[in-house]
C-alpha cells in the first residue's frame, strides 16, 4: 500500500516558527512531526510514499532524502495551494493504479491508532475522534451498521460530533482519482477550497461503502497548544519513561520524561517534566517545564513553561541580587 502525505501548507497558526520551517518539520518529542508520521507508517509496513510539497518544500525533500534514504519517495509540488482536494488531485497519477488501496495522512497530524488493523479492515475507512467543538472540523455521520452516510466540512449546524482526524484508507484509488477529477472539473469548493471531504461525499453518493475507525489520541500539531500537548503525550510513553543516565549533566536536575538531543550543555538547571531539547543546545541557570527547545539554541537565566523556542535562538533572562525583609511579596509574573 502507498501512503500519500500532503505537507504543502504554510502553517500560519504556528508562526513565527513556520516563517523559516515547514510546519511538518517543527520538532516534537525528539523528532519532527513528519518524522513521527513516517516512523508510524514504516512500522505498519509501508515503504512507498508520495509527499505533496509546497511552502518551503525543498526543505522537506532534503529532510526525507537525508533522514529516510531507504524510502521509495515521490514528491509532487502544489502551487498554488487550493486545499487538500486540490493537492490530491495534483498527485492522483501517483496512486490511481494502486491495487491494494491508498493511505492518506495529513502532514500535521499525529494519531495513535492500530495502523496494521486499520489497513487490514475491508473497504474504505475514515479515522475519527469524538470532539467537543464539532463545527471546527470535518465531520462524519453514520447510518445502520456503522456505514458512513455523510461527510461534511465544518458545518454551521453539526449533526455529529465525530471528526475526521486526517487519516483515510481508500480501498479503490482509481475511484478516488475520478472523484478528485470530478471535484476539479466542477470546481466544487467549500470555504473557498477544493476539499477532500467533498470528493469523499461524491464517492458515497456513487455507492462506495465507507466505515469509521476511532483513534485513541489525535494531535493536530498546527497550533501551539496542541503541539505542546502532543509533545507531552509522546514523551509520556515507555521510550522516554525508562530510567536513563544523565551523569553528563552533573549539576542539573532532570525530571522525566524529557528528550535531550546530542551534544547539549546543561548546567545549574532544572529540566522537566515534558521538555524536548534539540541537539547542540546550551542551557544554563534555567528552570524549564512543558516546553520544546530547538537545536543550536542558547538559554540562560530563564524560567520557562509552555514555551516553544526555535532553532538557533538565544534568550537571556535576568539575574537578581535581593535583600528581602519580613512580610514581603515579590511577583515577577
Amino acid at each position: 500500500m502507498k501512503a500519500v502525505i500532503p505537507v504543502a501548507g504554510i502553517g500560519s497558526r504556528l508562526r513565527p516558527h513556520t516563517h523559516t520551517q515547514p510546519k511538518s518539520l517543527v520538532p516534537v518529542a525528539g523528532n519532527t512531526i513528519l518524522g513521527h508520521i513516517i516512523d508510524r507508517l514504516q512500522n505498519a509496513g509501508i515503504s512507498d510514499f508520495v509527499f505533496i510539497v509546497g511552502y518551503l518544500g525543498d526543505k522537506i525533500v532534503r529532510y526525507v532524502r537525508r533522514t529516510y534514504p531507504q524510502l521509495k519517495a515521490t514528491f509532487v509540488v502544489q502551487e498554488p495551494r487550493e486545499g487538500i482536494g486540490h493537492a490530491l488531485w495534483l498527485a492522483r497519477e501517483e496512486f490511481r493504479h494502486e491495487t491494494e488501496g491508498v493511505l492518506i495522512l495529513l502532514g500535521d497530524t499525529i494519531v495513535d491508532v492500530d495502523l496494521p488493523a486499520l489497513i487490514a479492515t475491508p473497504g474504505s475507512v475514515l479515522a475519527v475522534k469524538e470532539v467537543k467543538t464539532p463545527s471546527m472540523f470535518g465531520l462524519v455521520e453514520t447510518g445502520p451498521g456503522g456505514r458512513v452516510s455523510k461527510v461534511v466540512e465544518k458545518p454551521k449546524i453539526p449533526k455529529s460530533n465525530y471528526a475526521m482526524v486526517g487519516l483515510y484508507k481508500l480501498a479503490y484509488p482509481e475511484k478516488l482519482a475520478q472523484a478528485l477529477e470530478w471535484l476539479y472539473d466542477t470546481d466544487v469548493r467549500t470555504h473557498g477550497e477544493l476539499q477532500l471531504t467533498d470528493a469523499l461525499m461524491h464517492l458515497i453518493d456513487e455507492g462506495e461503502v465507507m466505515t469509521t475507525c476511532p483513534v485513541d489520541n489525535w494531535f493536530d500539531c498546527g497550533r501551539k497548544d496542541t503541539l505542546l500537548e502532543a509533545n507531552a503525550r509522546l514523551l509520556n510513553t515507555a521510550e522516554f519513561l525508562e530510567p536513563r543516565d544523565y551523569s553528563e549533566f552533573p549539576d542539573a536536575v532532570i525530571i522525566p520524561p524529557v528528550s535531550i538531543g546530542r551534544g547539549c550543555q546543561i548546567s545549574h538547571s532544572i529540566i522537566g517534566p515534558n521538555v524536548a531539547i534539540g541537539d547542540k543546545t546550551i542551557i544554563k541557570n534555567c528552570i524549564l517545564s512543558d516546553s520544546i527547545i530547538g537545536t543550536y539554541s542558547e538559554l540562560r537565566s530563564a524560567v520557562m513553561h509552555d514555551c516553544i523556542v526555535g532553532s538557533d535562538a538565544s534568550f537571556r533572562g535576568m539575574n537578581h541580587s535581593l535583600n528581602i525583609g519580613d512580610n514581603t511579596e515579590i511577583d515577577y509574573s
